[in-house]
């Protein structure tokens, strides 16, 4: 099997560089892409086809997609537009897009779940780091100190024009490839609350394992993390899937 790892914000490739050795040791083929705005695309600009087309450039017939947090968007708009290349998803921690939505709505809804203009930089293009704290208690609150480090010293702004797009993907709600959701049982980080990721359990139609883990288990706990992955693939949720 070939898997294909996609980041989320703020995070890029890097991240996925302590779990990849965990399939290759298996005898998998494994992938980690940079979106543009992230990691080693740092200074690109950042476009929601920007993000669909990272994946959708390097994907072969029967690839697996691994999709952390928000790379469930990423992951989402790529089995759109390749709909039948796509072999299993596997949403790690992860979002999934409603129908004709942003992520991050810019007007009305819930302000919580905006941008806030006193966290965005570059001209309102992206949101700036968090404090040292804060992003250890949302990501790497059980990594080592070591780990720790080495990943805030990786971590990049978060750019902004993906995330405020509406999003639509009608081939993915009707013919959705086989899927599975991992959820992690000590994740603090917001959007992975338990309603929401109940919710998103209920719309893609599949029972989630869990994973006793921050929300960045393939720094904290690669191997247990591996393990839950290829276990997810056992029980896919098939079926159209609900949009919204």
């Amino acid at each position: 099997m070939r898997f294909i790892f996609v980041h989320g914000g703020f995070h890029g490739a890097w991240c996925w560089e302590k779990l990849i050795p965990e399939f290759t040791r298996r005898g998998h083929a494994a992938l980690a892409i940079d979106c543009p705005g992230h990691g080693q695309r740092a200074a690109e600009d950042a476009t929601l086809a920007g993000y669909r087309d990272a994946v959708v450039d390097v994907i072969e017939q029967g690839d697996i997609i691994v999709a952390h947090s928000m790379g469930g968007l990423t992951a989402t708009v790529a089995a759109d537009a390749a709909i039948d290349k796509v072999g299993h998803i596997v949403y790690l921690a992860s979002s999934l897009p409603v129908e004709g939505q942003p992520t991050f709505p810019v007007g009305g809804g819930n302000p919580s779940q905006r941008p806030s203009p006193a966290g965005l930089i570059d001209g309102g293009r992206k949101m700036q780091l968090m404090p040292r704290d804060e992003a250890v208690a949302a990501f790497y609150h059980d990594c080592s100190p070591e780990i720790t480090d080495w990943a805030l010293r990786h971590l990049t702004p978060q750019p902004v024009a993906p995330l405020i797009e509406p999003v639509s993907v009608p081939r993915f709600w009707t013919s959705a490839p086989p899927r599975s959701l991992i959820l992690c049982s000590n994740d603090r980080v917001s959007a992975a609350s338990e309603g929401r990721q109940m919710r998103m359990s209920e719309r893609l139609g599949v029972k989630p394992l869990s994973l006793d883990s921050s929300h960045s288990p393939f720094l904290s706990k690669p191997a247990e993390c591996a393990e839950a992955i290829l276990e997810s693939l056992k029980r896919p949720g098939t079926g159209p899937v609900n949009p919204g």
